[in-house]
C-alpha cells in the first residue's frame, strides 16, 4: 500500500495537442521507506461514450474513422470501429455525449442513461470516460453526421445488428476498449 504522495516536481513535455508531462513524485512504503519515482502523464481532457441502439430492429450505431496511433503500432488501415465519443471541452458529460451524438452519427437524442464511468489507461492518461446507452429512432436523424468539417473528422456512421457486432468483437473487426464495453453492458444487461 502507498501512502503519503508528494509531487516533487512536474516539467511540460509537451502541449502540442494536449499536454504531456513528466512528474516526479515520493511516497511512503508500508514498510516506512520514501521511494521516489518518475512518471509521464498524458492529459488530454475527460470525454464521453454513447452506444446508440435500438430495441425493435436489435441494432446499434457505431462510428468508422482513421486512427493514427493505431496505425503505427500495426493497424493496417488504421480504420477503427467504435461507439461515438468526444471530450468534455468544458461541457458536462451528458451535454457533451448529446453534442457529439449529433456531430458524429446525425441523431438528435435528448434522453441519455449514464451506466458508469472508467479510466481507460491509468497508467499513463488521465482521462476519466463517462459512459452512456440510448435508444434511438430513425425519426431522431436529423442529419448524415460524419463529423465536423473544421475539425477535419471524416466518420462513417454504421448501423449494426446486435448479432454482426458481437461477431465484430469475437473476430477481432472491433478492438476499440470503450466500444466492447458497451456492447457487453447492452448484452450483459438483457437491453438487446
Amino acid at each position: 500500500m502507498i501512502t503519503n504522495i508528494k509531487i516533487t516536481d512536474t516539467k511540460i513535455l509537451s502541449d502540442n495537442w494536449y499536454v504531456l508531462k513528466k512528474i516526479t513524485y515520493e511516497y511512503l512504503k508500508k514498510d516506512g521507506t520514501i521511494i521516489s519515482q518518475s512518471r509521464e502523464a498524458y492529459d488530454r481532457g475527460n470525454g464521453a461514450t454513447i452506444l446508440l441502439y435500438n430495441k425493435e430492429q436489435k441494432t446499434v450505431i457505431l462510428t468508422r474513422q482513421f486512427r493514427l496511433p493505431t496505425f503505427i503500432n500495426g493497424n493496417e488501415t488504421g480504420m477503427m470501429i467504435e461507439a461515438c465519443a468526444g471530450l468534455l471541452d468544458k461541457d458536462n458529460a451528458e451535454d457533451c455525449i448529446r453534442r457529439e451524438t449529433e456531430e458524429e452519427t446525425g441523431y438528435k437524442i435528448t434522453d441519455v442513461r449514464k451506466i458508469f464511468e472508467a479510466y481507460m489507461s491509468p497508467g499513463s492518461v488521465t482521462e476519466i470516460l463517462h459512459f452512456f446507452i440510448a435508444e434511438y429512432a430513425k425519426e431522431m436523424k436529423v442529419s448524415e453526421g460524419g463529423g465536423l468539417d473544421h475539425e477535419e473528422e471524416n466518420i462513417e456512421v454504421l448501423e449494426l445488428d446486435i448479432s454482426e457486432a458481437m461477431q465484430m468483437v469475437a473476430n477481432g473487426e472491433i478492438k476499440d476498449a470503450k466500444t466492447i464495453m458497451l456492447l457487453q453492458y447492452i448484452k450483459l444487461n438483457d437491453i438487446l
